[in-house]
């Protein structure tokens, strides 16, 4: 199976979950997904940050840095807080799910 199907649904959530905890640019971003095991491109993640900003669920802020050109650092906010709270009930249910057909207890429920 395509990695890339499967990591198209999760994506946001990891996302958004990483901006909850302290406040990234995309280019960073990329890299602590890297550091997890994920392989995203910019050409995945810059969309995708557009998309939760267009949503509310976060907010951008250029910053001057000392490395080169300003950065545009992303902070969650209470929109996305709301929506991250939901995405991982509703991953919680999924793994549970899976994780009992994959263990071989269809008769549990």
């Amino acid at each position: 199976m395509d990695q890339t199907q499967l990591l198209k649904g999760i994506l946001e959530g990891c996302v958004l979950e990483m901006i909850s905890q302290k406040e990234v640019y995309g280019y960073e971003l990329i890299q602590l997904l890297k550091e997890k095991g994920f392989y995203i491109v910019a050409g995945t993640m810059y969309p995708l940050l557009q998309k939760l900003e267009k949503k509310s669920y976060i907010q951008s802020q250029l910053k001057i840095s000392l490395d080169g050109p300003d950065r545009k650092y992303f902070s969650i906010t209470d929109e996305g807080r709301i929506y991250l709270n939901g995405f991982w009930d509703q991953w919680e249910s999924i793994a549970t799910a899976v994780e009992h057909i994959r263990g071989g207890q269809l008769d549990e429920k």
